[in-house]
């Protein structure tokens, strides 16, 4: 009986058919076997501690066919594997290998690569093993003419089922960047909203310490401080809870609302803190939930009353095939590279921060998430003298009721 111990797992690794190669993670070459020495037609020690990509690097002819770029490919199954910690099929490729005994002059090559992580005793990836069959000759032998209906068939086959590994290929380092965006994105919120949580928590303890220590302390004003502190942390908890449910929330409570009529109702229930001229053309209709709807006016209304100097002006109107809102201030404006970045998750101005500190930067944010649940779209218009942000709806062509 052969024990572990009596194994030669270098030889095991050397003497494998496919060509193999044990790299760093940042594709270094540790070791490669006989086969793969042999096709390059280089020494270990010409090869070993280089990087993967400059040891075969790419064959400048053909580095302008998207079909041939092998090494780019390549490079992106590495990552995939390291992002994933998974074996990674890559779709059948073109690499080419330059000739040893001609330099500069590239031999094509088609390759079968598999890339598999090899993991340490924690989960993470030490090294990834890169193997690859040649067939090189396969690919020669269905290019042949006359090669029969058969054999042209299959050739076709193989084509296309390569065409659908190399989209799906596509497509899951897509779906794993979007991931990894969207954890990223979860992490900053989580972050910020860390941050915005324990500046009205500071208030509250520090008043509560002031209240507990010093006699004969005006209660009604470190009551109506920690009043305003913990409406702060309500605001917080309220704006953390509508991007939760954004992602969960269905649409059965939609409903058919007039703009118009729907923004009246939403002023009456404010007490703004600047003037508020309307323009609101009638039977301008669209189907959505009057609670979401309601949070989204709620918050341009506050971002509106946050920057106007004295004024906001609330603009509804019907433009085929969108029902329109508008939200302008006689502000200072928001700068043309600022326009998209406002509706990101945390983010606030200089400005903004100077006229609201305790401010969480999220309520834009959340105000395009409800207009995009809706089919909607909300935007910063150029506008001279103060900001314009625009909710476009779809317009609903039935009257409302």
């Amino acid at each position: 009986m052969v024990t572990r111990s009596e194994i030669d797992y270098e030889a095991v690794f050397r003497a494998g058919q496919a060509l193999s190669i044990l790299l760093t993670t940042d594709f270094v070459v540790v070791a490669m076997n006989d086969v793969c020495l042999t096709l390059s037609g280089r020494d270990a020690r010409d090869i070993v501690g280089r990087n993967l990509f400059d040891v075969f690097p790419p064959n400048p002819a053909a580095a302008q066919d998207s079909e041939q770029q092998g090494a780019r490919i390549l490079r992106t199954s590495l990552e995939q594997v390291l992002t994933t910690r998974r074996r990674d099929f890559m779709p059948l490729q073109r690499y080419d290998i330059e000739s040893a005994d001609r330099p500069g002059v590239f031999e094509e090559h088609y390759w079968s690569t598999v890339n598999t992580p090899v993991l340490g005793p924690h989960g993470e990836v030490r090294y990834i093993l890169l193997s690859s069959e040649e067939v090189t000759d396969f690919v020669r032998a269905l290019r042949c003419p006359g090669g029969g209906g058969e054999q042209d068939s299959f050739a076709l086959h193989l084509q296309t089922l390569n065409d659908q590994l190399r989209r799906a290929h596509r497509e899951q380092r897509e779906t794993t960047a979007a991931l990894r965006a969207a954890i990223e994105r979860q992490r900053r919120l989580v972050y910020d909203a860390s941050h915005d949580l324990r500046n009205p928590i500071t208030g509250l303890l520090t008043e509560l310490e002031v209240a507990l220590s010093e006699p004969g302390i005006d209660l009604q004003r470190i009551l109506r401080k920690l009043l305003r502190d913990a409406e702060r942390l309500n605001d917080i908890v309220a704006d953390l809870l509508d991007l939760a449910r954004l992602d969960s929330e269905t649409h059965e409570d939609e409903r058919l609302i007039d703009l118009a009529g729907f923004v009246v109702e939403e002023l009456d229930r404010r007490a703004p803190c600047a003037a508020v001229l309307t323009h609101l053309d009638p039977h301008v209709c669209v189907r959505a939930s009057a609670i979401r709807l309601a949070r989204l006016l709620g918050n341009l209304l506050a971002n509106a009353e946050r920057h106007a100097h004295t004024s906001i002006e609330v603009v509804v109107t019907a433009d085929p095939p969108d029902a329109v809102l508008e939200l302008i201030d006689d502000g200072p404006g928001i700068p043309p590279e600022d326009r998209e970045r406002v509706f990101e998750r945390g983010y606030r101005r200089e400005e903004a921060r100077a006229r609201d500190p305790r401010g969480s930067g999220l309520g834009l944010s959340i105000a395009r998430e409800i207009a995009r649940e809706h089919g909607g779209r909300l935007y910063a218009a150029e506008h001279h003298g103060g900001a314009c942000v625009v909710l476009r709806l779809p317009l609903v062509t039935e009257r409302c009721s």
